[in-house]
């Protein structure tokens, strides 16, 4: 009972380490009750599409997919086309996310096949692979826009007549998905139409697991070898992951700007990979193991700290700034601390496994005798 208590602990050390750190924060920021819930369920609203489309690549075995960001990348490329024909409300939310899919795919093909070549490795692969797109990003928005694709609406160029501003506005599609069905309990606007987009995906994601290509991305998950024996083409499964993930991300990141009514060109998505992957770590999941509760669970805990940091940190320090710095090293602390306690847990599985076994061939030597 003792060994199966201090394994749970263990294994949620993350999550309640958060909630501690909540519970004492709440009260020194002094937010009032309906503000704090208004701003959490805005963020629900804003980012669990998002940390929802790291699950599927978990399942088939490739860990946390830094490489969301390509699909980030895709959404927003989106967004400025829409921005530029003017075509405003749900018309252009829905055809943004049209519009990023042939881009998602795209890159979500080249990124698995990419990962593909780094089997066990695909983490980092991931974070390293997005750098480099992201540079390839930039070059397309900076040069290529408004020289090799021309754009109408020279509110979006930079002066010299071609690349695009460093800020675009999304006033036309601001709020248009959180606006639609929405209505208000005493003061807290709930967004009901996004959080259906957001169960739908969740309701996508159980079914999809349970048919033929889910259940083969989870045998691959488990043991590469063993699905490659059973028949399954592996690579192929991988690169239809990503490009799930990453398609997904791009509805995520239209969702997420969509609700902030502005986008940075060059910048809105570059912490997207490390701010969701945070989220799901914080509520539970690690590398090989994911839920949608453990998403929900860590959106909560991880954006209810970003949303009390800041007052308390302002209260006890009389600067806001120490609250945001707290931020930024829990965002990355998060991960480094629970990729670390996800590989020691697997260390003392092994062992144990190692030892049960030699257990079982002593027990079987000494029947022999």
């Amino acid at each position: 009972m003792n060994k199966n208590l201090k394994k749970t602990l263990l294994s949620n050390l993350v999550p309640i380490l958060m909630l501690t750190l909540i519970v004492i924060a709440f009260p020194l920021s002094g937010l009032g009750v309906i503000s704090t819930i208004q701003e959490i369920i805005q963020r629900f609203s804003r980012n669990l599409f998002l940390v929802l489309s790291l699950l599927i690549p978990v399942v088939a075995g490739m860990g946390l997919n830094f490489g969301i960001v390509l699909g980030a990348m895709a959404g927003q490329i989106a967004l400025i086309f829409i921005t530029d024909w003017q075509i405003v409300g749900m018309q252009g939310i829905f055809l943004a996310a049209i519009i990023s899919i042939p881009f998602s795919i795209l890159l979500g093909i080249m990124g698995g096949s990419i990962l593909n070549k780094a089997k066990g490795r695909e983490m980092i692969t991931s974070m390293i692979l997005g750098f480099f797109i992201n540079g390839v990003y930039q070059l397309f928005v900076l040069y290529g826009m408004g020289k090799v694709i021309p754009l109408s609406d020279k509110k979006l160029l930079l002066s010299r007549g071609y690349g695009v501003r460093n800020a675009i506005d999304l006033m036309e599609v601001r709020k248009a998905l959180d606006g639609f069905l929405s209505f208000s309990i005493k003061g807290i606007e709930i967004p009901v139409f996004t959080f259906l987009i957001i169960i739908g995906l969740g309701f996508f994601t159980v079914w999809f697991r349970k048919t033929k290509l889910g259940q083969d991305m989870r045998a691959i998950g488990q043991d590469i070898e063993v699905a490659k024996n059973s028949g399954i083409d592996v690579d192929k499964t991988r690169i239809i992951a990503i490009v799930i993930s990453t398609v997904l991300a791009g509805f995520g990141q239209i969702i997420y700007l969509q609700n902030m009514g502005t986008m940075n060109t060059y910048n809105s998505h570059e912490q997207i990979g490390m701010f969701s992957i945070a989220a799901l770590l914080v509520g539970g999941a690690n590398a090989s193991k994911a839920s949608i509760l453990n998403a929900i669970s860590g959106v909560f805990l991880f954006h209810m700290l970003f949303i009390v940091s800041p007052n308390a940190g302002k209260e006890l320090m009389g600067s806001a700034y120490i609250g945001e710095y707290f931020r930024v090293f829990v965002s990355y602390g998060v991960v480094a601390l629970t990729l670390v306690l996800h590989q020691r847990i697997r260390e003392k599985e092994q062992e144990e496994q190692r030892r049960l076994v030699l257990e079982r061939n002593s027990k079987n030597l000494e029947g022999d005798k």
